[in-house]
């Protein structure tokens, strides 16, 4: 593989595998980082990359796999929110849109804690919008075991939302029947 195929093929999926990197090490330092390693691993093989059928499968695999192992390195995983782009929100009020980016950034923070496997499922269908074909592809997984962590993921995240905006009612209730 030359120079410009390299650049036309591998760089352009650069921005997908740093956020799919972010969503595993909630820290942009460290998936910048794991993403460069990557991408140095791929150009030093650039040779043998001909072999490969589908690339954005074999990074992100490659992304997962580089993610896993600065996790198990570090044994703590970093909990910063993930911040949403204000642009996402314009045809929200700015009440609407303060209650949609919470609501974003607690199913992100939900997600984030979910075992490995689902995390990276829930991500790569929810957010990068794949087919279970290609997240097969990169976890290794068969498409039945994909739908499952896929469901039992969002079945997680939800009961866990639930239940905080199940509280939260609680002790607005709670703080009204005070006051009045």
């Amino acid at each position: 593989m030359q120079s410009t195929e390299f650049n036309e093929k591998i760089i352009p999926l650069s921005s997908r595998l740093l956020r799919f990197a972010c969503s595993f090490l909630n820290d942009k330092e460290d998936a910048r980082d794991v993403v460069q390693d990557v991408l140095l691993k791929l150009w030093d093989s650039r040779n043998s990359l001909f072999r490969i059928e589908n690339m954005e499968s074999y990074a992100m695999r490659m992304v997962r796999n580089r993610c896993l192992d600065v996790l198990k390195s570090s044994r703590v995983v970093k909990g910063k929110p993930v911040k949403g782009d204000r642009s996402d929100f314009q045809e929200f009020a700015d009440y609407d849109a303060y209650e949609w980016k919470d609501t974003t950034r607690m199913v992100m923070d939900l997600a984030g804690k979910l075992p490995e496997i689902q995390k990276s499922v829930i991500f790569l269908r929810d957010m990068e919008q794949m087919e279970f074909t290609e997240i097969s592809a990169i976890t290794g997984l068969n498409v039945n075991a994909v739908r499952v962590n896929l469901s039992r993921a969002r079945k997680q995240v939800r009961e866990e939302l639930l239940k905080i905006w199940e509280n939260e009612n609680t002790r607005s209730q709670s703080i009204a029947a005070k006051i009045l």
